[in-house]
């Protein structure tokens, strides 16, 4: 059974993704993958110096900080990379995904952005108040207060992630309160995968 699991920057996605991994599930990660498609010599790589900039490489590696404030910057530069990850990424996905089996989590941030162009299953969505967002990314990430509403506007809100969702995890609760939900959503996808 093929899963999506999106949620916004900050909600948790990380965190339910590994306990799924734990209880048995196969995780491909799409902000993995994303790096993947832009390391050193990548054809990903010279189209994003092509349309962001050459010093965006030092030393053969992208310079994502760098990067990311380019993107960022307007929603037409955003898209501009979205649409040069994205089709690279979805490929990868496809090949990663050939010959498993069982419960396959592809972890996606941007599943309403995209789209769903992989067949997913069910669709599973972390939410989170998007103070709670802010604090986690400040602490975990090191942003500025102003990058990290700046990320979490940049991207669907909750409740469009939440009208697309089989499921809704709201991870605004301790990590046992949300290992458990988690236990118990893997329980009913293994068992509806039967």
């Amino acid at each position: 059974m093929l899963i999506a699991l999106t949620g916004g920057i900050g909600c948790g996605k990380s965190t339910v993704a590994k306990r799924l991994v734990e209880l048995g599930a196969t995780e491909i990660d799409a902000d993995v993958l994303a790096r993947e498609v832009v390391a050193p010599g990548t054809e990903g790589l010279s189209a994003v110096v092509a349309a962001f900039g050459e010093d965006l490489v030092a030393s053969g590696e992208l310079n994502r900080a760098l990067l990311a404030q380019r993107a960022f910057a307007s929603s037409e530069s955003r898209k501009l990379l979205e649409s040069i990850l994205h089709p690279r990424i979805q490929a990868l996905a496809k090949e990663r995904m050939r010959g498993l089996d069982g419960l396959i989590v592809y972890t996606i941030p941007l599943l309403v952005e995209v789209g769903d162009k992989l067949g997913f299953e069910k669709v599973v969505t972390v939410s989170c108040p998007e103070e709670v967002r802010v604090q986690r990314l400040i602490s975990s990430r090191a942003m500025t207060e102003s990058d990290a509403r700046a990320r979490i506007a940049a991207q669907a809100s909750d409740s469009q992630r939440e009208a697309i969702a089989d499921y809704v995890i709201d991870s605004n609760c301790t990590l046992d309160e949300l290992n458990s939900k988690v236990e118990t959503l893997y329980k009913e996808l293994v068992g509806e995968s039967k």
